[in-house]
């Protein structure tokens, strides 16, 4: 029997170290995973940080940008590889909104529902993100968001505060 593809969409995040080598590291590594294929990152967006209070000015600024993929993994043993990769990179796990060196969040896992104590799918904040809205629309200009619906119209409700990352030369 083979095993079925299933699309995904993962968000990348980080707001310390050298953010933009971190992102494109983590996404060549998941890309490497054994069940993971065809990963496609899209253009990098930076952010101010965000808090339980609000945006921070103050803290260092995320940069953030979404993956699409395949796999035939299931959606837990997907979500050990990006914890893996996470840990890999310097993520302590802590404060929640705590700044971090890199944060991988499965946002979509094909047509799939899933809620427990580890996973909550499809992300529950995605819809009010722009940080995941804003680089998933450069990546995919008629992406839909499951139970919310296209993600232009969902980018154009919350606004969009990001801006594109251009790395230095």
């Amino acid at each position: 029997m083979i095993a079925q593809l299933v699309p995904v969409l993962i968000a990348f995040g980080a707001n310390l170290g050298d953010r933009s080598v971190t992102i494109r590291e983590a996404a060549a590594e998941l890309g490497r995973v054994d069940g993971v294929s065809g990963l496609q990152l899209s253009p990098m967006r930076e952010t101010i940080a965000l808090t339980p209070d609000g945006p921070d000015p103050e803290a260092p600024r995320y940069l953030n940008a979404v993956a699409t993929a395949q796999t035939t993994l299931g959606p837990h043993e997907l979500l050990d590889h990006l914890q893996r990769i996470e840990a890999d990179h310097g993520r302590a796990r802590g404060e929640r909104w705590a700044d971090r060196t890199l944060d991988l969040d499965l946002v979509l896992f094909g047509g799939r529902v899933v809620k427990d104590d580890r996973l909550t799918v499809p992300h529950p904040l995605a819809h009010e993100r722009d940080f995941v809205l804003a680089p998933w629309l450069a990546l995919d200009p008629h992406a839909v968001l499951m139970g919310h619906g296209r993600v232009a119209e969902l980018l154009e409700r919350v606004g969009d505060t990001t801006m594109p990352f251009e790395e230095a030369p």
